[in-house]
């Protein structure tokens, strides 16, 4: 279709809502869909939620489609993330409004990817049902990549976490999160343009702006009709027959989620041993974590409480030990370490490491009888994937963190893809807080298959942002690595959600979060690589990247809006 029978069709369709009024619908829609990623089985309320953006857009000039696109994403990530607000404020002194203004201002900058991705959308948007799908979904797939990698990348409440009780989990050991956020896009696009939009689809499955010379319904069209571009609207614009807008996404649907059951059939592990564990919440408030009156108190009840756990390996949270080891007696660890030293039990904690000359680290020590033998006598893993703002300063921010008052906050960053810790017949490999964000990075340590963990860890500090949907963020963001790759994961976490988590995402062993206590549970290790943790090892992110601008590339149309 020509430029001004574009407009034509798209004008009357703007002009009925205003600029402002369908921003905010997208960006009310936008926030209200966050909840999948907490009530997991709410999912097909994401898939509407972008379903409706897929509408707005596809009606949309480039112009409104890229504000929609805004929209959406600032309310997706500000709802989302708005606990970051307590961290700066509460914990780091940021005065409100400064606080307040950060978090709205990493959303706003984070949405630019989705931004550009919709106004693509709608300046490509060309050809039938299937094809204007597949060209959003893979500007979507490319969005939430940027998202979740340029500059160190921020995937939290990425889209494919909302699946992970849903079908469409089943493609995670194939394809990991962002696979599957590309599917539901690509579905929730096809409903749009046939259910949600009767008025863009015609009988022979093509948008209004598909009518004209070279499409086949302008080729059956009257001469004209063709020729005047207000009677090719009227014609397009009449709906379908019922038939033809719901049987073509009811087959879609049921053929999407029914290929996630099917590819979530094989197994590419088996299993290696069973170990028990006892995992720690020592739920101390943060205002406290490093308050020198109150470190004593904290330290004594994780010293009783590792001497008194049953389990073949006890794992502390991140930072359990709060201070640096010079600030504490040698006594002290000698004694905190002497029951894992010999025997079959080991411990695996959080603490600080280094020195004011070589730098800090955020690590995790381990202790057991075979440790003896490694530097010092006790493994050490490095967190790699540093937190910006908390860990390290990115550069030119200095400014900013000197108004926060968080300790220790630029930190060394430790090797990719470190040994795992050994516990008997098992290999345990740890992962500091959000580090489990980056399933291409966990996924470094199975390309040496003999070597590759069969547990994994995660040692967290949740407390930083208190009471707040965070904590259930994060045990959704743990059970999606565990179906990436096939591996159990331990979470020990201040706060909560101290849990075990099986190898098929499911949570057989949990802590009440902000309870004081200890997890004691049994943890079955696997052997074995997944698809997806073979090349994402390998390869990391890129052929998702290539994939997504090869179909965007090879799927868009000619500039008409």
């Amino acid at each position: 279709m020509n430029a001004p029978g574009a407009r034509a069709l798209a004008a009357p369709l703007q002009r009925s809502i205003p600029a402002w009024a369908d921003a905010l619908g997208v960006a009310l829609v936008g926030a209200l869909q966050t909840l999948c990623h907490v009530h997991t089985g709410a999912w097909p309320l994401h898939l509407a939620a972008i379903a409706l953006l897929a509408w707005r857009v596809a009606v949309a000039t480039p112009r409104r489609a890229a504000l929609l696109g805004f929209a959406f994403g600032v309310a997706w990530l500000a709802a989302g993330t708005w606990w970051l607000f307590v961290s700066m404020h509460r914990y780091g002194g940021l005065p409100a409004p400064l606080a307040i203004a950060a978090v709205a201002a990493l959303s706003a900058a984070l949405s630019l990817y989705l931004a550009a991705a919709m106004g693509l959308h709608a300046r490509w948007r060309a050809g039938p049902a299937w094809r204007r799908s597949l060209l959003f979904a893979a500007l979507w797939l490319l969005a939430e990549l940027a998202r979740g990698v340029v500059f160190t990348g921020f995937p939290w409440v990425a889209s494919g976490y909302a699946y992970v009780d849903a079908p469409l989990a089943g493609l995670a050991p194939w394809l990991g999160v962002y696979g599957i956020g590309f599917a539901a896009a690509a579905l929730a696009a096809f409903i749009a343009e046939h259910l949600v939009a009767p008025g863009q689809v015609g009988r022979a499955g093509v948008a209004p702006r598909d009518l004209g010379a070279g499409g086949a319904a302008g080729a059956a069209a009257p001469p004209a009709a063709v020729a005047d571009p207000r009677a090719r609207a009227a014609a397009a614009s009449r709906p379908a027959p019922l038939r033809a807008r719901v049987l073509p996404p009811v087959v879609a649907g049921v053929g999407v989620l029914a290929l996630g059951v099917v590819a979530g059939l094989p197994t590419f592990s088996a299993p290696s041993g069973r170990l028990s564990v006892s995992l720690l919440q020592g739920n101390v408030p943060q205002e406290e974590k490093f308050a020198q009156e109150h470190v004593g108190n904290a330290l004594a009840w994780t010293a009783r409480a590792l001497h008194a756990a049953r389990g073949e390996l006890v794992v502390g949270p991140e930072t359990v030990i709060p201070l640096l080891p010079q600030q504490l007696e040698p006594a002290f660890w000698d004694e905190l370490f002497a029951p894992f030293r010999s025997g079959t039990r080991a411990a695996l904690l959080g603490a600080p490491m280094g020195s004011e000359a070589e730098g800090y680290t955020n690590s995790a020590l381990g202790v057991s009888m075979a440790s003896a033998r490694q530097p010092g006598g006790v493994y050490r893993y490095d967190k790699h994937h540093l937190v910006p703002f908390g860990e390290f300063i990115p550069t030119g921010f200095k400014w900013f963190t000197r108004l926060m008052n968080i300790p220790l906050g630029d930190f060394n960053r430790g090797p990719l893809g470190a040994p795992a810790f050994a516990v008997g017949a098992e290999r345990v490999a740890p992962n500091i807080c959000y580090e489990d964000l980056f399933g291409e990075e966990l996924a470094v340590h199975f390309v040496e298959g003999r070597e590759a963990p069969t547990i994994l860890a995660n040692l967290s500090n949740i407390g930083w942002f208190g009471r707040t949907v965070a904590v259930e963020q994060h045990l959704q963001i743990s059970r999606m690595r565990t179906l990436e790759l096939e591996r159990p994961m331990l979470r020990a976490t201040n706060t909560g959600t101290t849990a075990v988590i099986d190898h098929r995402g499911v949570v057989t062993a949990r802590l009440e979060p902000f309870t004081q206590g200890v997890l004691d549970a049994s943890v079955e290790g696997r052997t074995g690589t997944t698809p997806f943790a073979w090349w994402a090892g390998r390869l990391d992110l890129w052929p998702l990247w290539l994939v997504g601008a090869a179909l965007a590339l090879l799927l868009r149309g000619r500039s008409s809006r």
